[in-house]
């Protein structure tokens, strides 16, 4: 049987073959079905949302998690891997609101919940088929059958398990404070997703430093006078000035009361701010005189003077008139509003020294609001369903008590497009407390400000009821089982990780949404009694008890049936918020309970999946409580997951189980464009997975990904790079098994039938490529295991390319098309074969589709390559020193070629000599071995070893200025004048010990290698290079003889060129016509039967006129040639 020959390489065509084959044999489930009572490698899938569709940087994603799965399944693992599906949260919400034209507002109102919702769980898969069709073609083998899927109600119910849990352990509460709130998404959000990438942005607002009129009356003796005084604060939102009920200072801090003019009303004014920002707050615009002279408005300098210094101490209580004339007092005890009070947060970095506080507003606002005596009240008002609000709606606009203010968007960004006006709220602010002189200075200031994470648009932070849980009370446990965690990189784990969860807020679980999975909490109306339900079953019976007190009528999980786990039982039951919002519970004294409206964070969705896929604790409790499936051996995902699934993963597995939820985990890089620009539609520097997998295919897209970054680098993405790594690995490897198929098939060699030959047997040239595959096997093996998949990709490239291709086959192409059937002709065959079966599982994690391709090819259809083993290394076969001596040969072959080719002479012409110092016996003696073999890479005639110490390469030695000049200093002259005196002897301990220590000037002063360079003095007729402590000289003279050698091997190389052309195979025998030249003639006369036997010619002969022969041209010469084929 013959192996299969190809006359091109084609990718995305052999990737459909396979997954073909894939589909019809069911490779996937038989490699599990190997591994059954094998150990376990657990993997978890981080569920993508299935409402968009997948990107480029998706298929890195996918990549980066199949590698390792196939390469476990290699090692005897059995790798159960569940797809999933994140299906509920902002991003479906938002996407349905846009589509049926609506906003968050309209829901209950316009459209039902229950129809809100429908739409939402119709919208979440309907870009599964896209996603599934990208998982199947980048081969990506996961479970995408049997699928998690977070908006099924067995999912959710072990989430409200979970949950369950955590109250019990006392982590849950509920508090009223101020949160990062989304009023384009109308939510508040976690402190988490407001650390999700991007989500700071650097915006440009404009700032005021406002001026709060103290009330003469509550001013200390010290601080009254004719002129009114002012307090300054400084904030960077404008908008919440109608919303201050406090100035806080901080008591230790110095402030200065300052003379001087407004810069708007050019009205006399006294100011107080702290001393140290003075002249920071006055700017270039002010001048400082020891008297205040008449200011008139043309002066183009406003004087000031300070008139006093006073602790902050001396301030608080100090009362002052409300900013904001139009707003209303707050409600509750107005009296206790509008003062100074002290906070120990106030610092003189920047600002005034002084802080605007508005408690509704901001967290630290209402933290020493709280703690004031007496307390400061928050402006509230009461609306119109007689509730406590905020100046600013949940929209993010003005409620009518802030008068003119009322229903304008407190950020323009909150405006329907078309409709938001050319001033902002912040500007209209501005311009107002200019003409009321209640603005000391406006500017606009550059500063980053929370974006969210979701809607792109600008958070508040806002007062809100919300529940959470107490991440602070295990944070210490956290740090803890994050240190038995490997993390790639590890500064990922050390740094943004483990830093994060060192000063991890607690976290806010509330969502005022409508598609997610809802609180599973029921409360009084009074607050007093809470109820918290883990499971359907639990719901029931509750529900019966209600019914039992008159609180409902009947049971809509009537029909549900306990430990029946099947579908269709499930199915019955919705957990969603249109369904459970209906049940009202009883208290233990008859009182109704009405569940907690919001809904649970969607990150909880996703971080509680390691249970919640198996529907634990109702089903499958062993494969948690037995460790079988928890934790998780190897989870990846983006860095945008650090705060994200990562944080979640970890907090929900330390809340409960008091574990870590993985062992394992990269955090990989972005994918951006070229030029290292974030991909984006509206830049148009996206690119379609899909039309990169026709063009190049999988394998081609996978390892360029793999291979040009470490997977936690940012990859700067080129197609070009494809194509290249297509050409120089896949094209390599491609051509290697084309040839060794074409004489293969010749010689009729097959793998089985062949009697294996010892490999001490074998040729040295064998031995050393086999010692280089198991070297290989246990690099790739080590860096797979240590999850290095950019270590194990780029050492199978440099295998195939530089050791297998560029010198095995090179050397050894006669082997292969010389000579007899025997025993080193077969052994030729035996190693490529097995070098190549080797390189195929070796690179299968990371090029499924092209290595099973060629593996079966090579074993004539045999199974799948993911059915094979890991290759396990054959140490015995490691020869060190024998790699050392070839890859010497290498390095000298390199050197002298680079010589070659600056020079402009080609290989095929042959060179008289080359020269190569050596520093030892050892470097002498492995040298000498490859002398045969540099003679032919080389093409020269003779290699000559010489001792360092010669008279032929006289070494010389500059100083590195640049490296010795911050060094040294002034005595730079000394130094580099010693070492310009250096003996051959001390460079040579130089080169030696890496450093020299020299005695100048009476110092004892070390000189690094770095300090100098080291280079051969110029040989007339020779030429230099060194590279890695080898040197070497290629004599560069051509005399006459040499001159014909060359020609006569151009000449063979053109006939083998239309040997091919004409379509003669590489047995068939030919005759060889040329026309008479001169100067041809000579270099064939001295060379014919070099020239017959390499191109399987009978004869070469000179003749006046060539008939229908083809023009020959090179170098000099300019002749016909005409090849005929002789019959068998």
């Amino acid at each position: 049987m013959k192996f299969k020959e190809y006359k091109q390489l084609d990718l995305p065509n052999i990737a459909k073959e396979i997954l073909k084959q894939w589909k019809d044999e069911d490779t996937f489930s038989r490699t599990l079905n190997n591994r059954n009572g094998c150990p376990q490698f657990i993997f978890y899938e981080g569920p993508p949302s299935a409402n968009g569709t997948p990107g480029i940087h998706h298929v890195m994603a996918r990549a980066i998690k199949d590698i390792f799965c196939r390469y476990k399944t290699q090692k005897g693992y059995l790798v159960d891997r569940k797809a999933g599906w994140d299906t509920h949260g902002l991003p479906v919400e938002l996407g349905v609101e846009k589509e049926l034209g609506i906003t968050k507002d309209d829901i209950g109102k316009s459209i039902s919940i229950e129809d809100y919702n429908s739409s939402c769980k119709k919208a979440v898969m309907r870009y599964t088929d896209v996603w599934n069709s990208l998982t199947m073609r980048i081969g990506y083998w996961v479970d995408m059958e049997n699928p998690y899927v977070t908006y099924k109600s067995k999912y959710m119910e072990s989430v409200w398990w979970l949950i369950k849990q955590i109250h019990k352990k006392g982590f849950l509460y509920k508090g009223y404070t101020i949160q990062p709130y989304s009023p384009m998404a109308g939510t508040g959000l976690s402190s988490h997703e407001l650390n999700q990438p991007g989500a700071y942005q650097d915006i440009t607002d404009t700032t005021v430093t406002a001026q709060f009129k103290a009330i003469n009356s509550s001013l200390p003796k010290s601080l009254k006078g004719e002129i009114p005084l002012y307090f300054l604060a400084w904030t960077t939102t404008p908008w919440t000035l109608p919303s201050n009920t406090a100035l806080t200072v901080g008591k230790k801090i110095d402030y200065a009361i300052v003379n001087t003019f407004n810069q708007y009303t050019h009205e006399s004014v006294r100011v107080i701010l702290a001393k140290d920002l003075v002249v920071k707050q006055f700017g270039k615009k002010y001048i400082e005189q020891a008297t205040l002279k008449e200011f008139k408005v043309s002066d183009k300098k406003i004087p000031y003077k300070i008139e006093s210094v006073i602790k902050g101490s001396k301030l608080v209580n100090i009362r002052y008139e409300q900013l904001w004339a139009e707003a209303p007092l707050p409600f509750t005890n107005p009296e206790n509003a509008f003062r100074v009070i002290e906070g120990d947060f106030v610092t003189t970095e920047d600002g005034t020294g002084i802080v605007h506080t508005a408690p509704t507003f901001g967290a630290d606002d209402a933290k020493v609001a709280k703690e004031a005596s007496p307390e400061v009240p928050p402006l509230l008002v009461k609306d119109e369903n007689e509730n406590l609000v905020p100046l600013v709606d949940l929209n993010g606009r003005f409620r009518k008590e802030v008068g003119r203010l009322g229903g304008q968007f407190v950020k323009n960004e909150y405006y329907p497009k078309g409709q938001i006006p050319d001033r902002s709220t912040d500007i209209d602010i501005a311009i107002q407390l200019k003409k009321e002189n209640k603005a000391f200075k406006v500017e606009k200031y550059v500063h980053s400000y929370p974006n969210c994470w979701r809607t792109d648009k600008p958070i508040l932070y806002y007062p809100l009821d919300s529940w959470f849980i107490k991440v602070k009370d295990i944070k210490d446990e956290m740090v803890s089982l994050n240190k038995e965690i490997n993390w790639k990189p590890k500064s990922t784990g050390e740094g943004r990780f483990g830093n994060w969860i060192a000063n991890a807020n607690d976290w806010n679980l509330s969502r005022s949404r409508f598609w997610g999975i809802p609180l599973p909490i029921w409360r009084t109306e009074d607050d007093k009694e809470t109820r918290v339900i883990g499971s359907i079953e639990e719901l029931k019976k509750a529900i019966e008890e209600s019914i039992s007190k008159g609180l409902m009528d009947n049971n809509p999980l009537e029909n549900f049936i306990q430990n029946d786990f099947s579908e269709s039982n499930y199915d019955k039951v919705d957990l969603h918020k249109q369904s459970v919002d209906k049940v009202i519970l009883s208290s233990s004294n008859g009182e109704p309970m009405y569940r907690e409206s919001d809904l649970i964070d969607v990150w909880f969705d996703s971080g509680s999946m390691p249970y919640a896929q198996w529907h634990y604790p109702f089903e499958n409790k062993e494969l948690i409580d037995q460790g079988k499936c928890f934790p998780a051996d190897y989870i990846a995902e983006g860095v945008d997951q650090t705060r994200g699934w990562f944080y979640t993963l970890h907090a929900i597995a330390t809340l409960v189980f008091k574990e870590k939820a993985y062992k394992n985990v990269i955090s990989n890089g972005l994918v951006l464009d070229k030029n290292g620009q974030k991909m984006s539609k509206r830049l148009g520097n996206a690119v379609d997975p899909f039309e990169t997998l026709d063009q190049y295919g999988p394998d081609a897209t996978r390892w360029y990904m793999i291979s040009n970054a470490n997977p936690w680098d940012n990859l700067k993405f080129d197609l070009e790079g494809i194509a290249e790594v297509r050409r120089k690995f896949f094209g390599t490897l491609y051509n290697t098994y084309s040839f060794f198929t074409l004489y293969a098939n010749i010689d009729r060699f097959s793998p089985e039938k062949e009697i294996t030959i010892p490999y001490i047997q074998r040729p040295e040239i064998d031995q050393w490529i086999l010692s280089e595959l198991n070297s290989l096997i246990k690099g790739v093996d080590a860096a797979y295991d240590d999850y290095e998949p950019t270590k194990a990709s780029r050492a199978i490239s440099d295998f195939v390319q530089e050791k297998l291709s560029n010198w095995y086959v090179r050397l050894c192409r006669r082997r292969f098309w010389k000579g007899d059937y025997g025993q080193d002709k077969i052994s030729a065959y035996q190693t490529l074969h097995e070098c190549l079966i080797t390189v195929c599982k070796l690179a299968a994690p990371v090029a499924p589709f092209y290595m099973d391709h060629l593996y079966q090819d090579l074993n004539l259809n045999t199974e799948s390559v993911h059915l094979t083993d890991f290759p396990k290394i054959k140490k015995e076969l490691i020869q060190t020193e024998l790699e050392q001596q070839i890859n010497t040969a290498r390095a000298i072959t390199s050197l002298a070629l680079s010589l070659r080719k600056k020079e402009q002479i080609k290989v095929r012409q042959p060179l008289h000599k080359i020269l190569v110092p050596v520093k030892n016996n050892v470097e002498r003696k492995r040298i000498e071995k490859i002398s045969l073999q540099l003679k032919r890479e080389i093409n020269v005639k003779e290699v000559e070893l010489l001792d360092e110490a010669n008279d032929l390469l006289v070494k010389e030695i500059k100083p590195n200025f640049k490296a010795l000049g911050p060094r040294f200093g002034k005595d730079i002259k000394s130094v580099t004048q010693a070492i310009k005196e250096l003996s051959t002897e001390q460079i040579q301990q130089l080169e030696y010990d890496k450093n020299i220590a020299l005695d100048i000037n009476g110092k004892k002063i070390l000189i690094k290698e770095t300090d100098v360079e080291v280079l051969f003095k110029d040989i007339e007729g020779w030429q230099v290079a060194q590279s890695d402590g080898l040197t070497v000289a290629l004599d560069m003279t051509l005399t006459p003889e040499l001159i014909k050698e060359g020609l006569a091997r151009e000449l063979v190389n053109r006939i083998q060129n239309y040997r091919k052309e004409s379509g003669l195979e590489v047995t068939d025998k030919i005759e060889v016509y040329l026309k008479e030249n001169d100067k041809l003639e000579a270099a064939v006369s001295e060379n014919k039967s070099y020239i017959l036997s390499e191109t399987l010619a009978t004869s070469l002969i000179f003749k006046v006129n060539v008939e229908r022969g083809f023009p020959l041209e090179f170098d000099t010469i300019k002749s016909i040639i005409q090849i005929k084929k002789l019959k068998s």
